[in-house]
Order: C-alpha cells, then structure tokens, then sequence
C-alpha cells in the first residue's frame, strides 16, 4: 500500500460547484454568473498542508482522487459539483452509490495530469499525498499553474493533535470552502454525539491491545499512532500496539508484533486480497504461533475506508467497538 506512506498519503479529486453554493443560500446555477459574488463568506482564505488559498466564491468544477474525500463531498450534499473522481479503495456506501453513479470515473486508480485536466477542473480534492505525486505531473504547484485549486486530506500533514479534532476540522473547512457551512457543522454534531453514545457504551472497560494489519509480508504495514486509525482503535476499547508509529501508517517487523502480544488482531478489508486470505497468513505463520490473538483466533475487520480520516469515522467506532467488546457493546444498544 505505497500510497498511504508518509511520501505517497494523497488523492486528487475535482468536484463541480453551483455557482450559488453557500451556507444559507437555496439557490441554484440558475441565478446567474451574478449568484457567486452574492455568497456568504467570501473571499475566504484557508491554509492547507502548506499551500495558502483564497476562494472569491465557491468551487465549480471538483475532481476528487480518493474514496474518503469523494464521500465526504457526497455527503456534504455535493454531487452536483462533481465533474470527475478516481480511486475506490473498496465499495461507497449504499447511501452515496445512486449519487456516486452519476459521477465520471476518470480512472480505476490515479489518473494522469492530461486526464485530469481533460475533466476542465477547478479544484481537485485529493486524500492520500500520492494523488499529489509530483513526480506523476499533479503537483499542486502544476495544478495551480493551470488554474486548478487544490486540497490534500489534512491526515496526511497533520501531527501532535486529535485525530477526531482534525476530522471535524476537514469537514468544516470543506463545508466552508464550498458554502454549506450549515451541512459541515450540521454533520459535525451529529458525530460528537454519535461518539459520545459509544464513549457511554464502553464506560469502565478495560481495553484490548490490537494489531492492525494492512498488508505486507516481509514486514506488516499497520496503522501508526498520528492517524485517525489509532484514535478509532482507542475509542472502540482496544490500544494500538504500534502507537508509538509517528505516522498513520507505516512498517512494522514481526518480531515486534510478537514482542507486543496484541489480544486482536484487526484486518484492513480492501483490493485484491481478501480477508480470508489474510486470516490464512496470519494463523499459518510459524513465528506467530504464540501471539494471543492468533492461539485465541480473535479478528475483527474493517474496510479501509472506515479507517481513514473521512466521514465513516463515527459510525466505524462503534461497529469496531462491538467486534472488539461484543458482549458489553450488545447489552448496551439492546432496549
């Protein structure tokens, strides 16, 4: 999974805008070329990831790059602006797949700078750095030489603080960038109080030490302690093993995986290899015999867009939660 590595973390995504788009506006593209100088909040001035940008009005014409940055603009309620995406780490939600759908898909995975600029983008929302890979021609620095704005998910440039805070953050500045204020902050109460009733749910609990495997063999690829994965594995009841990772992810020897004993092992569900078949390397592995949660067999899975900083994140918690403390999360949501 290079794309998630501190280098690589990005998605490029460019999503269309109404013209009319804004926090308390009903309006529509209809309004006229006038409508965007009437929004509310601009020009509005954001830093992301390094690069200072300022929007006179909304965004038009979006490309996103990643599925956790697509689902956060569908979401948002902004299918309409969306002129292109790329890259599904698995399934969208059944929720968003109608909207989803009426989407062009300009590429199974990244596409290439002609691709992206053929789709006549003005923004391009990215959520792994990769989606940025300058090296591959989508720099944001030759994004913005052709008048293409950018924003990187802010779990790939962000560090020291809590992950659920930057979550909230990304929604709220993405809200604001678009004009629908009043959705991001609609959305982000909602989530508070979805966490909190879990937080409720695991009251007392002593929690379990999980490993996280993504991928790999030689090494594993797991889930450090700076991205959204760690906080989501803390607030289900468990402790990374490998928080002390300072990135989201990253490699871990398998020495190490013995050393720490993890009680759950917790399996990223996503491409080509099935679940399954990472069970199968997991409890064949010789040098894993005596590990806790392989003589226990003690799994839970989670697809990788549950564990990545977008708008599954609450909703995942408790479902983790309820693989990792099965009996107590029941009791607790049983009336």
């Amino acid at each position: 999974m290079s794309r998630r590595t501190p280098a690589l973390i990005a998605a490029a995504v460019l999503l269309p805008l109404a013209l009319t788009a804004c926090s308390s506006s009903g309006g529509d593209a209809a309004t006229g070329d006038k409508a965007s100088a009437r929004s509310e909040g601009f020009p509005y001035t954001v830093e992301n990831c390094g690069v200072t940008t300022t929007y006179k009005a909304p965004p038009k014409r979006v490309v996103t790059m990643n599925q956790h940055v697509t689902e956060i603009m569908l979401e948002l309620g902004l299918k309409k602006s969306l002129v292109g995406t790329a890259y599904l780490d698995d399934q969208v939600l059944p929720k968003y797949a109608e909207d989803y759908a009426s989407v062009p898909v300009l590429a199974k995975e990244y596409p290439s700078y002609e691709q992206v600029l053929a789709a006549n983008p003005d923004f391009v929302y990215g959520g792994y750095a990769s989606a940025f890979a300058a090296g591959d021609g989508r720099g944001r620095e030759a994004l913005k030489k052709s008048g293409i704005e950018t924003r990187l998910n802010t779990e790939s440039c962000t560090k020291g603080d809590q992950p659920m805070d930057t979550l909230y953050e990304e929604i709220r500045e993405v809200g604001r960038t678009f004009g629908v204020s009043d959705r991001a902050e609609a959305w982000i109460e909602r989530a508070k109080a979805d966490n909190a009733a879990t937080a409720k749910k695991l009251a007392g609990l002593k929690p379990l030490s999980v490993f996280v495997y993504d991928s790999g063999d030689k090494t594993a690829f797991t889930a450090g302690g700076e991205g959204i994965g760690n906080e989501l594995i803390e607030r289900a009841g468990g402790t990374n093993v490998f928080a002390d990772l300072d990135k989201p992810f990253g490699d871990a020897s398998w020495e190490n995986v013995v050393d720490r004993e993890p009680e759950v092992i917790v399996i990223y569900d996503y491409g080509a290899t099935t679940v399954e078949q990472k069970k199968k390397r997991l409890l064949t592995d010789p040098a894993l015999a005596d590990v806790p949660a392989i003589k226990n067999k003690r799994f839970a899975v989670m697809p990788l867009s549950d564990a990545v900083l977008g708008v599954r994140v609450p909703a995942a918690v408790d479902k983790l939660a309820a693989q990792l403390h099965p009996e107590t999360v029941e009791a607790a949501t049983t009336p």
